[in-house]
């Protein structure tokens, strides 16, 4: 006989992966127009665009190519503005004026002043990020 045990059948299934909970958060996808500010750093390097459609309820954070590992980390500030935001239940756009008045500046990063601006899409923003 061998001293092996059997293998338990739970430990054998795969796990299937279910969010139950977690923060509220705005809708990460619009097909309209979205309003957007430029974020840069403390050297003026623009670490990353916020943007809102209110149609859709949505709102996100898209950060350009090629930056280094400490601005990328600088975003994280803006993703948590992001869901403070949507925990206080404020429409996105709302938000966007809010941080556009210096509501989320610090001396790492902040809004370009007068960036408030319009693209006709997320897509368009992305490629504008992406350096299209």
């Amino acid at each position: 006989m061998s001293s092996e045990q059997p293998l338990n059948s739970r430990f054998a299934e795969d796990l299937q992966m279910k969010q139950v909970a977690g923060p509220a958060t705005y809708n990460r996808n619009t097909d309209g127009p979205v309003a957007y500010l430029e974020v840069a750093d403390r050297a003026g390097t623009v670490i990353g665009y916020v943007w809102a459609n209110d149609k859709d309820g949505a709102a996100g954070w898209v950060v350009p190519q090629g930056l280094s590992p400490q601005a990328v980390n600088a975003g994280g500030r803006w993703v948590r503005a992001l869901r403070g935001g949507r925990a206080r239940e404020l429409a996105p756009t709302a938000l966007l004026t809010e941080l556009a008045q210096g509501g989320n500046d610090n001396e790492h990063s902040h809004v370009v002043p007068g960036s408030r601006t319009e693209a006709p899409s997320l897509a368009a923003l992305k490629e504008l990020a992406a350096g299209g």
